[in-house]
């Protein structure tokens, strides 16, 4: 019976990589990523990318499973084709994943980890903080602490970066 089972599983699995290949689904990653001012990616084929969303880190590969997902703060890395790994910070966004493996991430803004200005980045984590403490408002206290886990996770991307 296990034979069976597994015998089964595999036609079903050989069957659906013929029918995706066969429709003219893509076996590469294809992935556009674009932040309000700047293209870092085109329709360009890698390896993998990570993301950081607010149900958690995922990575895509080819043929993932179509997904839509908002990011958060947080680092993306993307694996190039050639093995090479390159890190950006995003400050928030949206990342689809199609079911012909292609990706588009839009992030609200986004940077290299090598633009990320460490010194700032403990300036306005010790603001945020401080704005926390005095907020009196509901609203006011949601804003502070949106920007102090927005300056924390900044501040591990740059503790990570070398």
């Amino acid at each position: 019976m296990a034979n069976f089972k597994s015998s089964l599983v595999g036609s079903l699995l050989r069957a659906s990589r013929q029918l995706s290949t066969s429709a003219g689904l893509r076996a590469d990653l294809s992935l556009t990523f674009a932040s309000t001012g700047r293209v870092f990616y085109e329709n360009k084929v890698v390896r993998q990318v990570d993301v950081p969303t607010l149900t958690g880190r995922f990575g895509i590969l080819a043929e993932h499973v179509p997904t839509i997902g908002c990011l958060k703060p947080g680092v993306v890395t993307v694996t190039e084709e050639d093995g090479s790994v390159k890190n950006y910070f995003v400050s928030s966004g949206i990342v689809t994943v199609n079911g012909d493996s292609t990706v588009q991430l839009l992030a609200e803004e986004a940077a290299t980890l090598d633009q990320l200005d460490a010194g700032a980045i403990r300036e306005g984590l010790a603001r945020a903080n401080s704005d926390l403490v005095a907020a009196q408002s509901d609203a006011a206290k949601a804003e502070a602490q949106i920007a102090a886990e927005a300056y924390e996770e900044l501040s591990r991307a740059v503790e990570n970066r070398s």
